[in-house]
C-alpha cells in the first residue's frame, strides 16, 4: 500500500468514525427526510441544544449537512446526494447483516 493510498485509508476511517457516533448518526438519518432545525432535531434524537448543536458544527465542518439561515431559525440539510446514497447503503446493508452486526462481538460498545 503506498503513502497515498494509507492516507485515503486514514481519511476514510475518520469519516466512518463520524458516522459511529450513535447521535451524529441519529442527526443524519433524521436529516434523511429533510430539513430540520435544531429544536426538530433535539426533540428526535434525545440530547440537550448544547449536544446536538455541538454535532450539527462538526457534521458541517465535515461538509457532511449544510445549513440554511431563515430569520432566526437555522435549517440543517445533507449537504449531498453522496451522504444521501452512503445512508440508504448503509440501511439496505444492515438489513443482509444487520442481525450478524448486532450479535458479533468485535462491534459490541460499552452500552449494550
Amino acid at each position: 500500500m503506498t503513502v497515498a493510498q494509507r492516507s485515503d485509508v486514514a481519511v476514510a476511517a475518520q469519516l466512518f468514525r463520524g458516522f459511529g457516533d450513535p447521535t451524529r448518526l441519529a442527526i443524519l438519518t433524521e436529516l434523511l427526510a429533510g430539513e430540520r432545525r435544531v429544536v426538530e432535531l433535539v426533540e428526535a434524537v434525545g440530547g440537550s441544544q448544547s449536544n446536538v448543536s455541538g454535532h450539527l458544527a462538526c457534521l458541517k465542518e465535515c461538509g457532511l449537512i449544510a445549513d440554511r439561515p431563515e430569520g432566526r431559525a437555522v435549517y440543517y440539510r445533507l449537504a449531498t446526494s453522496a451522504v444521501v446514497g452512503l445512508l440508504r447503503q448503509a440501511e439496505e446493508l444492515l438489513a443482509d447483516v444487520g442481525q450478524q452486526v448486532a450479535l458479533c462481538d468485535n462491534y459490541r460498545t460499552g452500552d449494550h
